[in-house]
């Protein structure tokens, strides 16, 4: 994705989270064609300058065009239900940022104990399903966290309401993809590109 594809998500997000908080409708938004096209998407609000997570929701599987995704999202995200719902006040103390992520891919690799050998950190996102269980984790989360790839695993797994080492059992599915992350450095400020591995 071109940068400013990336500033046209940004701005789709930010002009969703105003809309939704303030109770409005979103005003009509012309982007461009790629936007069209079925993509995954997750939309993340974080304080200003504190840099807390404020509220973080999204579609990980391609199953609407990438800008409804990332309207869905934006929404979505102020009415998380591990926070209080977003109020108009705290818009100027919130940054968005937009994750526009690949088709997740299950992974192979056997045994399993090797599977922390295959995921990058900084590049991969994870999934972790087994039954109706289902955890996910963007690939800046581990970053952030310092986690290595093991850690990693077993906090998906826990996001999921799994014990941490479910990784290690074969009938729980590992899906990875990968994410473009554009974010604004301020509230209603530059957009800029998170710099993968």
């Amino acid at each position: 994705m071109k940068e400013q594809e990336g500033a046209i998500a940004v701005k789709l997000a930010r002009r969703a989270v105003d809309a939704e908080t303030r109770d409005l409708d979103i005003d009509t938004f012309d982007a461009p064609d790629g936007f069209r096209q079925k993509g995954g998407a997750f939309v993340t609000l974080k304080t200003f300058p504190g840099d807390e997570l404020r509220g973080c929701i999204g579609y990980p599987e391609p199953v609407f065009p990438l800008a409804e995704a990332i309207l869905r999202a934006a929404q979505g995200a102020c009415h998380d239900p591990r926070f209080p719902p977003l109020r108009p006040e705290e818009l100027d103390e919130v940054v968005v940022e937009v994750s526009v992520l690949t088709p997740p891919e299950e992974s192979s690799v056997e045994p399993r104990k090797e599977l922390p050998k295959h995921i990058v950190i900084g590049r991969d996102g994870l999934i972790v399903e087994w039954g109706h269980f289902r955890g996910l984790l963007l690939p800046q989360v581990p970053v952030e966290w310092g986690w290595d790839a093991v850690t990693f695993l077993e906090q998906t797994c826990m996001k999921a309401g799994l014990t941490p080492d479910m990784w290690l059992d074969r009938r729980t599915k590992v899906h990875t993809f990968q994410a473009e992350i554009f974010h604004e450095e301020s509230p209603y400020g530059q957009i800029l590109r998170e710099r993968n591995v």
